[in-house]
C-alpha cells in the first residue's frame, strides 16, 4: 500500500520535497482516533502565560516552553496529550541532522498510536505573533492536509525559514513554543546513526524514548 508522507519543500532543491514523518494508509484506516477533541474538557490557560514542560528522554532531558499566545490550539492540543501521558514510550522515529528531530507518534516497535481528532493549522497567527520555525523551537508535524496535524511534534535544529507561513503550500507548519533548557539534548539526538526501517526513513538505529513529559509549575 503506498505511503502517505507529511511532506513540504526541500531545502536543497524546489522541485523535490521532504517527508517530516510517515502515515501509512493503512495505519490510517486501522487505527480510529482515541478520542475527538471535543471529547475531552480544554485545558485551561491564560493565553498571557507560557506553560512549560519538561520532556525527559533516554539520553537527557530538555525544558520547553509553550507559546499559547501565538498558537493557543496547539498548545492546548498538546498540553492534552501530555496530561493524559500519550508521550510516553513514543521514539523520535525521524532524525535529520541539520534540519528537524521528530516524535511522539510512534513506540519502540515502530506502531503507530491512535490520536484525537486533528486541529486547526495556526501557522499563520504564529507568524504574526513572531513564532517562527528557529533552532529550537517545537511545531506540529502534519500530513499534506494543511489541517491535519495529531499529537506528532518536530524541534527545528537549525532556522527551517522555509517552513514558516506561507511555506511552499499556502500554510505552513506552525510553531508553538521553545527549547529553553537542553538544547545539547536536541543537537545529541540529532547526532544519532539512522537508517530505514520498513516503510520509515532516517530511524535512529538505537530508539531515543521519550520517557515522560511533564507540565511544570511555577
Amino acid at each position: 500500500m503506498k505511503l502517505s508522507r507529511l511532506m513540504f519543500t526541500s531545502l536543497a532543491a524546489t522541485a523535490a520535497a521532504f517527508s517530516l514523518g510517515l502515515v501509512s494508509a493503512q495505519d490510517k484506516a486501522a487505527a480510529k482516533p482515541a478520542e475527538k477533541a471535543s471529547d475531552k474538557a480544554a485545558v485551561s490557560m491564560s493565553t498571557s502565560s507560557k506553560p512549560q514542560v519538561e520532556v525527559k528522554t533516554s539520553v537527557g532531558t530538555m525544558v520547553i516552553e509553550l507559546d499559547p499566545s501565538a498558537a493557543p490550539k496547539s498548545v492546548e492540543n498538546f498540553l492534552e496529550y501530555t496530561k493524559a501521558g500519550f508521550y510516553e514510550g513514543t521514539i523520535f522515529h525521524r532524525v535529520i541532522k541539520g534540519f528537524m528531530i521528530q516524535g511522539g507518534g510512534f513506540d519502540k516497535s515502530l506502531a503507530q498510536k491512535p490520536t484525537r481528532a486533528p486541529i486547526q493549522n495556526e501557522a499563520e497567527a504564529a507568524i504574526k505573533a513572531g513564532m517562527k520555525n528557529d533552532r529550537g523551537t517545537i511545531a506540529m508535524a502534519r500530513t499534506g492536509a494543511p489541517h491535519s496535524a495529531t499529537a506528532q511534534f518536530f524541534i527545528n535544529h537549525i532556522n527551517n525559514e522555509r517552513l514558516n507561513f506561507p511555506s511552499f503550500d499556502g500554510w505552513g507548519y506552525v510553531a508553538f513554543g521553545k527549547v529553553v533548557s537542553g538544547m545539547d539534548v536536541v543537537d545529541k539526538i540529532a547526532e544519532a546513526e539512522v537508517g530505514n526501517q520498513g516503510a520509515l526513513q532516517n530511524v535512529p538505529k538505537t530508539p531515543i524514548t521519550i520517557e515522560k513529559v511533564t507540565l511544570l509549575k511555577k
